[in-house]
């Protein structure tokens, strides 16, 4: 079996959580999860001021576009080049070509280095990298094969669970 690598994804506008969902789902029910192990729409946190009001978001990085980290043959690329939004893949005329590991470390999801889960439900970890830095929280759920535990977040009042990779992790003592 080839290794897994990054592909990028071509969306009609606005899609691009629709067509992760699609995929997620796809996955899910023909069984993929070890070809297609990873669907991501990056996304980034910005601060508006409207009104004289400081609002935080969160913006897509790459509107139009989904990052899939698969191993690429027949049945992954049928599967989500007929997922209903896709347009293509990103390359030359229809051939897919992957992102380079350099590419992706630049979003912070490179695979150069591997890091091996540490973290068990119920810890207390500080996210150290990303838009989550400096936050604490306590371990809800951890993906070995992702390499991201979920952790919840106070935003906006509220708990919400936000999921983050090990490298931008640190247990607290």
């Amino acid at each position: 079996m080839s290794e897994a690598k990054w592909y990028v994804v071509h969306t009609y506008s606005g899609y691009e959580n629709k067509v992760k969902a699609n995929i997620d789902k796809t996955i899910e029910n023909r069984h993929l999860e070890d070809q297609i192990l990873e669907v991501r729409v990056p996304l980034e946190e910005v601060v508006e001021l409207k009104n004289g009001v400081q609002k935080v978001s969160m913006k897509k990085l790459f509107p139009g576009y989904v990052m899939i980290h698969m191993v690429m043959n027949d049945d992954t690329w049928y599967v989500v080049r007929n997922t209903r939004g896709v347009t293509g893949f990103v390359g030359p005329g229809s051939k897919a070509v992957p992102l380079e590991e350099a590419e992706m470390e630049k979003f912070g999801i490179g695979r150069g280095s591997s890091v091996i889960a540490a973290f068990e439900v119920g810890d207390t970890i500080t996210v150290t990298g990303g838009a989550w830095e400096g936050t604490a929280g306590v371990v809800q759920s951890v993906n070995k094969q992702k390499q991201s535990l979920t952790i919840n977040v106070e935003l906006f009042g509220r708990e919400t669970p936000v999921e983050i990779g090990f490298a931008e992790v640190r247990k607290m003592d």
